[in-house]
């Protein structure tokens, strides 16, 4: 449990997610295809990747969103060499035939199911280790003076 709480919570809930999503994708999949094992193994190599992916955007992001960065830079190059990554990944599946390009494609797609069951992976970890959120309260109004412009003043008869 100290491990699982000293963990970055967000890609440990993001992964939580990621493991489940590929226990679906498995449990109902694998009735349908022939190549039970070549079907598991492009499956499950699919949702490491996206693991993979998941870890590369978490550095991107941190990278991006420190003090004095170029976020949109960081951020933008993060985003294409994982997209390259994949693509070349998926060319070198479909040349070689090594894995199944369709179900490592459907494996890496829990990324995306992921984010949808993040609220729940959430709560989740929430109970798991006895936390709460933190109540969100509004910040407080900032006075406002009024500023008024040269030749906006009512009183100069115009």
């Amino acid at each position: 449990m100290k491990i699982l709480k000293k963990a970055d919570r967000i890609l440990l809930e993001m992964c939580t997610g990621m493991l489940l999503s590929g226990i679906v994708f498995e449990g109902i999949a694998v009735w349908f295809v022939k190549d039970k094992l070549f079907f598991t193994a492009s499956l499950w190599f699919g949702v490491v990747l996206a693991m993979l992916g998941c870890k590369h955007m978490a550095v991107t992001l941190d990278r991006g969103l420190a003090p004095g960065a170029d976020a949109s830079k960081i951020i933008t190059a993060g985003y294409v060499v994982r997209y390259i990554a994949l693509g070349v990944i998926l060319a070198l599946t479909a040349v070689t035939g090594v894995l199944d390009t369709v179900f490592v494609f459907v494996g890496y797609m829990s990324l995306k199911v992921t984010a949808y069951l993040q609220p729940l992976t959430h709560k989740f970890f929430n109970k798991l280790f006895h936390e709460t959120d933190p109540v969100a309260t509004p910040m407080p109004e900032e006075e406002t003076e009024s500023v008024s412009v040269e030749g906006d003043d009512p009183s100069d008869g115009e």
